[in-house]
């Protein structure tokens, strides 16, 4: 599991490297995202552009995430595949994360870059 974090002014930039999230790399994803979210930040940017498949272990270790957070912090989504969409829409997790369509969309200030792999 390859994760890139990115901190920026007012937010966190973390992107998925790997083309899966699933049963197999769930576990080292939280993980690796508890590692990266001690980078003080206002929102966090998740970037599943890479990602092409979600199965419902990957999913679960994205709400996992959100979970974790500091009360008042969000975890976004940007850059969702097709097939990743798919399944956060037939799972209505849709409703419940912020979704931008690429990480330019999210809107945020560039900074310093910080890798966690």
């Amino acid at each position: 599991m390859n994760l890139f974090a990115e901190a920026y002014d007012s937010a966190l930039l973390v992107r998925v490297e790997d083309e899966r999230l699933d049963a197999a790399v769930a576990i080292r994803f939280k993980d690796q995202m508890r590692e990266v979210l001690r980078q003080p930040a206002q929102r966090v940017i998740l970037d599943l552009a890479n990602v092409t498949f979600l199965d419902s272990s990957g999913l679960g270790a994205i709400v996992s995430v959100m979970k974790t957070l500091a009360p008042g912090l969000r975890l976004e989504l940007a850059g969702l595949t097709p097939n990743v969409e798919k399944v956060f829409r037939l799972t209505r997790m849709d409703s419940v994360f912020t979704i931008h369509t690429n990480v330019a969309a999210a809107n945020f200030d560039t900074g310093g870059m910080l890798h966690v792999g």
